[in-house]
């Protein structure tokens, strides 16, 4: 009896291996190829099929002047809806989209010489469809008998998910950065425990003198501050993970690493920013050059003592917006959708209240600018109703970043999520000298209470209220949801801020 893995028993016995692919392999007709059938194949042409048959890495042969393609398992995954048909058609045909390109791999490949390729970008139709993918692509000549080129075999290492996943990172980073470019106020992040920046925006390059820091660790971009302490608050604020909130501190910079130190003063929070497993991995700087003196000593101090205050609170305000939408983000896109939209709201509050010297805002059009990123360009959908009133600046920071929190809910979940869904803000004063605002939705869809409750909700519910000593009510109605607040006029005329 001839043995089962002689040449005589299975003319595929030299694969030696009884995979998906080998299987087709075994039965395919190679007698219809220019292969010929497999027992006139030369022993060049055996050697190689079995080494890539047994290879977990997604390989493909290409033999002959035609390229007839035989490959793996790991390639077959790679080449989708096109196998099983792949096997044994000749390259240019199998994937007519990129003749071009496989015709220049035979050319070389049967010249004798070898190709690499690095994150190649090609448009394949491997589900029916076009898609942009991404490979590392490594070809070289397989030699027969008489050492001369008769096939090319490739390794092909499919990079589409990390080479969009870093397009993406780009993507973020970018967006970050013209987040921080926008900021009033200086602003950067240094990452690990060497504190090496990773983000600084014009106004933080403009305090240390427009240096290049982007990549270095504070201590070397920065060694003139090296006896000042600020080491060792980033130190602190990485092993404890406590925040750090610093005024009027006395700094001694050098312009450009060159001239005399200057002395400058300010404003900081170093804020830390962890990991998901709860680890420091980050340290948010932002503060407020206060050095500059422009009137009289007595008003001097009034003056600074007020930007104090306010600028605190708008750093809070940010510190608030960025620390909670991170923590609870499990997106980083969204994350830094819903951070730039916050902001911007926060902006647009301080807007308004710019154009009356921070005294106090007309409460319709503090609620114009709150609500325009919701209103449909062709309608409408935002109606509000109310007296003539005014708001001071503490008040209306609050109001405004809660229509902000509601309009998003109501495009997300709400009456602003399909067509014919409106709202009506609208506010007014009782005898009782008692301040109702209400956002009243209909025409949308049911909604329902859930259990989990993010910033947005936190914020109308709980923050809100406990600002401006009131109270704060959610109903969801069939028609659609109706928030409420009651305060005291007095509470919401407050001019503090």
């Amino acid at each position: 009896m001839t043995p089962l893995n002689a040449p005589g028993a299975d003319p595929f016995y030299f694969l030696g291996h009884d995979g998906p692919v080998a299987r087709l392999v075994k039965d395919f007709p190679w007698g219809t190829t220019c292969l010929g059938r497999v027992e006139t194949w030369p022993q060049s042409l055996k050697t190689a099929t079995a080494l890539l048959i047994h290879s977990p890495v997604p390989m493909v042969m290409l033999w002959g002047e035609q390229g007839v393609m035989i490959y793996n398992d790991a390639y077959s995954v790679f080449a989708g809806h096109r196998h099983p048909a792949l096997l044994g058609s000749n390259v240019r045909e199998g994937w007519p989209e990129v003749a071009d390109f496989n015709d220049n791999v035979m050319k070389v490949g049967l010249a004798g010489q070898t190709l690499a390729y690095q994150d190649q970008e090609l448009t394949l139709h491997r589900k029916g469809y076009p898609e942009q993918v991404w490979m590392n692509l490594d070809y070289s000549p397989v030699l027969d008998e008489t050492g001369r080129p008769a096939g090319v075999i490739a390794v092909v290492i499919e990079t589409t998910e990390r080479v969009l996943a870093e397009r993406r990172n780009r993507q973020e980073f970018q967006r970050l950065q013209s987040l921080f470019a926008q900021a009033p106020t200086f602003m950067a992040m240094v990452s690990g425990p060497d504190h090496r920046f990773t983000l600084v925006n014009p106004e933080y390059n403009k305090l240390i003198g427009n240096r290049d820091v982007i990549g270095m660790p504070v201590r070397e971009a920065l060694p003139e501050v090296t006896e000042q302490g600020f080491f060792d608050l980033l130190d602190h604020v990485f092993t404890t993970g406590e925040a750090i909130t610093r005024t009027s501190l006395r700094v001694l910079l050098r312009w450009r690493d060159q001239g005399p130190l200057e002395e400058r003063f300010v404003d900081f929070v170093y804020q830390p920013i962890r990991d998901q497993d709860g680890t420091v991995a980050h340290i948010f700087v932002q503060g407020s050059d206060v050095t500059e003196r422009v009137r009289a000593e007595n008003h001097q101090r009034l003056l600074i003592n007020e930007l104090n205050h306010r600028v605190k609170n708008s750093l809070a305000a940010v510190q608030s917006i960025v620390t909670q939408t991170l923590r609870h983000a499990t997106d980083p896109g969204q994350a830094a959708q819903a951070i730039t939209a916050r902001i911007m709201a926060l902006s647009a509050a301080h807007n308004v209240l710019t154009q009356e010297s921070w005294d106090s805002a007309d409460l319709r059009t503090l609620a114009q600018a709150a609500i325009r990123p919701f209103q449909a360009p062709d309608r409408n959908t935002i109606e509000l109703e109310g007296p003539d009133m005014r708001v001071g600046p503490y008040a209306a920071i609050s109001i405004a970043l809660a229509l902000h929190e509601l309009g998003t809910n109501a495009v997300k979940y709400g009456a602003l999520s399909v067509p014919g869904g409106t709202v009506l803000v609208r506010w007014n004063v009782s005898g009782q000298s008692v301040f109702t605002l209400e956002w009243i939705e209909t025409g949308g869809p049911v909604v329902t209470k859930g259990d989990h409750r993010g910033f947005g909700s936190r914020l109308i519910l709980q923050v809100l209220p406990d600002q401006l000593q009131g109270k704060a009510e959610l109903d969801f109605r069939p028609t659609g949801i109706v928030f409420k607040l009651t305060a005291a006029v007095e509470a919401i005329s407050d001019h503090a801020a």
